[in-house]
C-alpha cells in the first residue's frame, strides 16, 4: 500500500465514516455482553457445537422452559446465536491459548471480549455504510449523508446498544437493508436487490418474530414512494405482482425455518417460547392471571414509553422530537420518497408501542430506555439531522437553532449512557423509588462517581452490595480497562496496555472525526 493510496483513502468520506464507525464501535466496548439476554444467547450459540446444554439445570426456574421430551430450552429465537456463533469458536479457541491460563474465565472473559469487539464493531460498520446508502438514495447530499450516519451512530441509543449487545442494533442493520435494497429495486427493478432487502427482512424473522412489523412497514413504504409519486391502476398493480412473486417467497422460507425450529424445540409448529413460558411459569405461581405475560394494561406500557421519566422515548432520544418538528414546519418542501418514509414511521412506531404494551415487561426491564420501541424510534429519528441539514435556509433560524440544541443534548445523553452498567439506576430506584427521571439521575451519578460523592449524595445502597458480581460491574466505568483494573484478576501490565490501547483508540476517533470534518468542508 502506497503512501498515495493512503492519502487518497483518508481523503475519501465514505472511508473515514467506515474508519470512525470502527473506532466508535472499539472505544465503547466493556468486554461484557451488557445482559443476560446475550449470554444466553451466547451459551445457545456455544451449545450448538460443543454440546454443552443451552440452558443448565440450576438456572431453572430463573430462565429456561421446558419443551420436547422435558428438556430445557432457551426463551430466545435463534436469530442473534446465529451470528454470535462464529466469534464463539474463535473466541473459545483464543481463551485457551497458554497466555490466559492464570486469567482463567474471569468475567469479563476472553470469549465474550472476542465476541463483543468482533460483533459490534463488525454490526456498527455495516450500518454505517447502509445508513450512507440509503441516506444517498433519498438524494441526500455526500456531506448531509455523512453527518446523518454519525448523528445515528452517536445521538440515538443506537450508541447505547453499540456498547450494550442486545438484539437492537442487529434488527435495525436488518431493517435498513431492508429498506434500502426493496427501495433500489423500486428504482432499478433490480431482482437482485429485491432478494438482498426480502432476505434482509425475513432474517430478522428468525431474531425476534414482531419484526414482521419492519417487513410489512418496508412494503408500505414502496407503495406510498409510487402512491405519492402518482403510479396509478394498472402500472401500480404490475409493481406489486413483481413485489409479492420475489419478496413472498423469501418470507415464507424464514417463516418455514423459524416455525422448524421451534417445532424442534417444542413440538409444534403453531407457538413460540412465549406460549410455554406463560403456561409453565402460571403452573409455578397459580396467582398469575391467564394472560401473563401480556397482563399489563396496554395504556400503562403505550403510555409509559412516550411519558414515563424512566422511560419516554422523547427523553431517550431527542432527535424524535426534531424529526417530529421539522415535518411540521417543513412538509411540503419533502420530496415523495422522504414523505412516504415519514408517514410509514407513525404506523410502525404505533404497531411496535401498542404490541408491547401489554407485556409484562413493556419496558424492556434492565434497558436503557425502552428497548422493544428504540429501534423503531432510530428508525423515525433517521432522517432528523439530514432534513435539518438540507431546509436550513428554508425553516428559519428558531428551528435550526432548536434542531443544534436537540442534537448536541441527544449526544450527550447517549454518552452518558455508557458511562455506568445499566443496572446501576434500577437499584438506586429501590431507595429512591419511582418515578425518577433516569437521565438526570446518571448525570448525578457521572458528577458524584469522577468527585467521590456517592455515598456523600446517598447514591449507594444496600441492594447494590447484594451480588458481588454487580456491585464490581456497577460501581467504575463501564469500558474494557476500567473493568479490568476494577475487577483485578488480570495482570498490571495487561491493564495498562489495554489502557493505552484504549487511549490511542480514543485519539485516533477524535483525529478521524476532525479529518472528516476538514473533508466536508472542502466539499462544493
Amino acid at each position: 500500500m502506497t503512501v498515495v493510496n493512503l492519502r487518497r483513502w483518508f481523503r475519501a468520506p465514505l472511508f473515514l465514516l467506515a474508519l470512525a464507525a470502527a473506532l466508535i464501535a472499539i472505544v465503547v466496548q466493556s468486554g461484557e455482553l451488557g445482559s443476560a439476554d446475550t449470554t444466553h444467547r451466547l451459551q445457545t450459540a456455544h451449545a450448538w457445537w460443543t454440546g454443552e446444554p443451552e440452558v443448565f439445570p440450576n438456572e431453572f426456574p430463573e430462565f429456561g422452559v421446558h419443551g420436547r421430551g422435558g428438556k430445557l430450552q432457551s426463551w430466545y429465537s435463534m436469530g442473534q446465536s446465529l451470528i454470535l456463533l462464529p466469534p464463539d469458536i474463535i473466541g473459545t479457541y483464543v481463551a485457551r491459548l497458554p497466555i490466559f491460563a492464570e486469567y482463567d474465565d474471569t468475567d469479563p472473559s476472553v470469549r465474550d471480549i472476542v465476541v463483543t469487539y468482533t460483533i459490534n464493531t463488525l454490526l456498527t460498520v455495516l450500518t454505517a455504510l447502509v445508513c450512507f446508502r440509503f441516506l444517498k438514495q433519498l438524494n441526500f447530499s455526500l456531506r448531509q449523508s455523512v453527518i446523518g450516519v454519525l448523528a445515528l451512530l452517536l445521538a440515538t441509543t443506537h450508541l447505547h446498544y453499540t456498547q450494550n449487545m442486545m438484539e437492537n442494533n442487529y434488527i435495525f442493520l436488518l431493517t435498513l437493508i431492508g429498506f434500502s435494497y426493496q427501495y433500489e429495486w423500486l428504482r432499478s427493478g433490480s431482482r437482485r436487490a429485491l432478494l438482498v432487502g426480502s432476505a434482509a427482512f425475513g432474517l430478522n424473522l428468525l431474531t425476534r418474530l414482531p419484526t414482521g412489523l419492519d417487513l410489512l412497514s418496508g412494503t408500505f413504504f414502496l407503495l406510498l414512494v409510487l402512491w405519492l409519486e402518482g403510479v396509478r391502476g394498472r402500472d401500480l398493480w404490475d409493481y406489486c405482482r413483481r413485489y409479492i412473486a420475489i419478496a413472498l417467497p423469501v418470507y415464507l422460507v424464514f417463516g418455514l425455518l423459524d416455525r422448524l425450529y421451534q417445532y424442534h424445540r417444542f413440538g409444534t409448529f403453531l407457538h413460540t417460547y412465549i406460549t410455554f413460558i406463560g403456561r409453565e411459569t402460571r403452573m409455578m405461581n397459580p396467582s398469575l392471571p391467564p394472560n401473563y405475560p401480556f397482563e399489563t394494561p396496554w395504556h400503562v406500557g403505550f403510555f409509559g414509553a412516550l411519558f414515563k421519566p424512566e422511560k419516554s422515548i422523547f427523553l431517550f432520544d431527542p432527535l424524535l422530537v426534531l424529526i417530529i418538528l421539522l415535518c411540521v414546519v417543513a412538509w411540503k418542501r419533502f420530496s415523495p420518497s422522504v414523505k412516504a418514509y415519514a408517514i410509514m414511521s407513525v404506523p410502525l412506531l404505533l404497531a411496535y408501542m401498542s404490541f408491547y404494551a401489554r407485556y409484562t415487561v413493556w419496558s424492556g426491564d434492565f434497558a436503557w430506555g425502552d428497548r422493544y420501541v428504540s429501534t423503531t424510534v432510530e428508525l423515525v429519528s433517521l432522517l432528523a439531522v439530514p432534513l435539518l441539514l438540507r431546509h436550513r435556509e428554508q425553516v428559519g433560524r428558531a428551528v435550526w437553532t432548536i434542531g443544534l440544541a436537540l442534537l448536541a443534548i441527544s449526544t450527550v445523553i447517549q454518552i452518558a449512557s455508557l458511562a455506568f452498567w445499566v443496572p446501576l439506576e434500577i437499584y438506586q430506584m429501590e431507595t429512591l423509588g419511582h418515578p425518577t427521571f433516569v437521565i438526570a439521575l446518571r448525570m448525578k451519578n457521572i458528577l458524584a462517581f469522577a468527585l467521590g460523592k456517592m455515598d456523600a449524595w446517598g447514591l449507594n445502597n444496600h441492594a447494590m452490595t447484594e451480588d458481588p458480581w454487580d456491585y464490581a460491574h456497577i460501581t467504575t466505568w463501564n469500558f474494557l480497562p476500567f473493568v479490568l483494573r476494577r475487577v483485578g484478576v488480570a495482570p498490571g501490565w495487561v491493564v495498562h496496555l489495554t489502557f493505552l490501547a484504549w487511549g490511542l483508540a480514543v485519539g485516533a476517533l477524535a483525529g478521524t472525526l476532525l479529518r472528516i470534518r476538514g473533508v466536508l468542508r472542502r466539499l462544493p
